[in-house]
């Protein structure tokens, strides 16, 4: 029975070793407290790594803005005026549009300090004479929000007997057609910078356009943004009283409920 005895205690001891090792004063076995310690350094070093990734980009996007990227509404090139609509102290107007204009590359940026001069129109704030503009008396197209231009291309690439008036508000993509209308030598092709709704009231004459293109404008999903849809009545009489007898507006959405407000504003300003 005295041996029965010390060999109980020798192995109560042993056990509470163990139970030593294996606990802390966390009430976690070691082994799991290693793991875990592993799981939190790990998510840790994650973590780490996207924010030094994070430093890398905004380092490499430093350099490249020191090495010729600039802000395009701070250049310093031959296009006026900075922000493509005029602003009025103490006014704010719901526009149809919001600019997320990003960054010029260096060649969108020399398409406008090279090119603007021979296929841009700065907005003046009066009518303007388009056959001086075009150097010829042609019929005339509009294009409101052509975006980077490929359809506006095309259109002058297949159609050369017709003037093509492109306009936006999103200086890259103006740019990038800048460009292209250059490769092409499209001649017959003016582009604004600048607010459709104020290019079509101060700029361009009564009865002065025979076509006018909305072709996928922002449909402004939620509906608390629908005021600011382009096409709205007051819109779409402006662009009529722009249009010579017989003239076409052509509009184009992939988005049903903006379509179906579409047709009814035509409907109700045949």
């Amino acid at each position: 029975a005295h041996l029965r005895a010390a060999a109980a205690h020798d192995r109560a001891a042993v056990l509470h070793e163990q139970a030593a090792e294996l606990f802390d004063g966390s009430g976690l076995p070691s082994r799991a407290r290693d793991e875990r310690a592993r799981a939190r350094l790990d998510r840790e070093g994650a973590e780490f790594e996207r924010q030094g990734a994070r430093l890398r980009r905004e380092r490499n996007l430093t350099r490249e803005l020191d090495e010729g990227m600039s802000d395009p509404f701070s250049s310093n090139g031959a296009k006026t005026p900075p922000k493509p609509f005029t602003v009025e102290e103490g006014h704010r107007k719901v526009r149809s549009f919001v600019l997320r204009q990003g960054r010029f590359t260096p060649a969108q940026q020399r398409a406008f300090d090279e090119l603007w001069p021979r296929f841009g129109l700065d907005y003046a704030g009066q009518p303007r004479d388009f056959d001086s503009a075009f150097g010829r008396k042609a019929r005339r197209v509009l294009e409101i929000g052509f975006g980077n231009g490929e359809a506006l291309r095309f259109a002058a690439q297949q159609d050369k007997d017709r003037d093509l008036i492109g306009i936006e508000v999103h200086a890259p993509g103006v740019g990038r057609l800048l460009n292209a209308l250059a490769t092409d030598g499209a001649d017959h092709v003016r582009l604004y910078h600048h607010d459709a709704v104020e290019v079509l009231r101060e700029q361009i004459a009564p009865a002065a356009l025979d076509e006018v293109l909305v072709l996928f404008p922002d449909p402004w999903h939620k509906k608390r943004h629908h005021k600011r849809r382009l096409i709205q009545p007051p819109f779409v009489e402006l662009v009529a009283s722009r249009l010579a007898p017989g003239g076409v507006m052509r509009l184009a959405t992939d988005w049903e409920e903006y379509a179906l407000q579409m047709l009814e504003v035509m409907q109700a300003n045949p």
